[in-house]
């Protein structure tokens, strides 16, 4: 079964993505922050999820120090091959230049994509990933402003 972690501080994106993926027949773990969701991939030990979908702006530790400690440190060498999405509401370019260079395959602001457009670019890359057994080539996503 494909497995989705959603790491994201607000409870009421959290319900909304939750029950979407559900929906759609993924299995959902959750954590509300970076430290929440570096316990969870140790406790998940070799049961990796297959896709970790990540919100930048988090209480405790954000979503880009939790991204370079999953994609950089022996700890969770495991976890290195998982994509990585980053969820954010944080437009700027150098950000998602950050996050793609930290590892992640793309960079999805929220206010461009309503929820099932989200959902449907991580099908897009899970298909991807899980019909090649690798992550896929995933260019950055920021719609201009004037579309």
């Amino acid at each position: 079964m494909i497995k989705i972690f959603l790491v994201e501080d607000d409870p009421l994106m959290v319900n909304l993505y939750e029950r979407i993926f559900k929906l759609s027949g993924y299995e959902v773990e959750i954590a509300f922050n970076g430290a929440d969701a570096l316990k969870k991939l140790k406790a998940m030990g070799k049961s990796a999820p297959t896709l970790i979908l990540l919100d930048v702006m988090m209480p405790i530790m954000n979503g880009l120090d939790t991204l370079k400690e999953i994609k950089s440190s022996s700890e969770y060498a495991e976890f290195k091959h998982v994509p990585v999405v980053m969820l954010t509401n944080l437009a700027g370019q150098d950000d998602a230049e950050k996050a793609l260079s930290l590892g992640a395959v793309t960079y999805l602001v929220k206010s461009q994509y309503d929820p099932k457009e989200v959902v449907e670019k991580i099908k897009e890359i899970v298909a991807g990933y899980t019909r090649d057994s690798k992550i896929p080539e995933v260019k950055i996503k920021i719609k201009s402003s004037g579309s």
